[in-house]
């Protein structure tokens, strides 16, 4: 189990650490007692990660095991919200069908006849797929928000996180994972 520290304390970390102070607000909020469903009556957690995705070829990934894998930490948190930000401008990330690999790969046929690669773009120094995969990560979005509930991702049944390579030969992919919430009682 991960220990947790107040935020400032001297053995906190700022990466890979979870921490706990609640604020002003929160302290506030319990002694005003129950206001409604699903109070949650701790302080607020903190803890974020940075972890590495391998090389991928250009299109749609289904990369949720591989974050519940490299973030076991998400088992530790009763109720929060894990936001997932890619740190690259030729990629994106998409929550989208778990399912069907076909999915994937109509959106990646849709999306290459909506930005194609031959059209006379200024940026052109990287390579063809390069400013069409800007354009594409913009489309797309780099972060997601996803709820936690009992130390599980609050997912619909037919949902997955996606990573969208958009070069036709990128690198590996770093995701700063950043999570807050109540921890589950130990």
């Amino acid at each position: 189990m991960v220990m947790a520290h107040p935020v400032g304390h001297p053995h906190s970390q700022p990466h890979n650490q979870i921490s706990s102070a609640p604020s002003d607000r929160e302290r506030e909020r319990d002694r005003a007692g129950p206001s409604g469903q699903g109070l949650i009556r701790h302080g607020s957690s903190w803890f974020q990660k940075k972890i590495n995705l391998r090389p991928q070829h250009r299109g749609g990934h289904l990369i949720t095991d591989e974050i519940l894998k490299q973030v076991p930490e998400i088992q530790q948190f009763a109720v929060g919200l894990l936001h997932i930000q890619i740190m690259h401008t030729s990629a994106s990330l998409a929550l989208n069908e778990n399912w069907d690999p076909d999915v994937r790969d109509d959106v990646e046929n849709f999306m290459n006849k909506l930005v194609p690669e031959n059209l006379p773009y200024q940026h052109s120094c990287e390579g063809p797929d390069d400013m069409p995969a800007h354009i594409k990560s913009l489309l797309f979005g780099s972060s997601l928000s996803i709820p936690i509930t009992d130390g599980r991702l609050n997912l619909g049944q037919w949902q997955g996180v996606w990573l969208c390579e958009h070069r036709n030969r990128a690198g590996s992919r770093k995701l700063v994972i950043t999570i807050n919430g109540s921890l589950k009682d130990t």
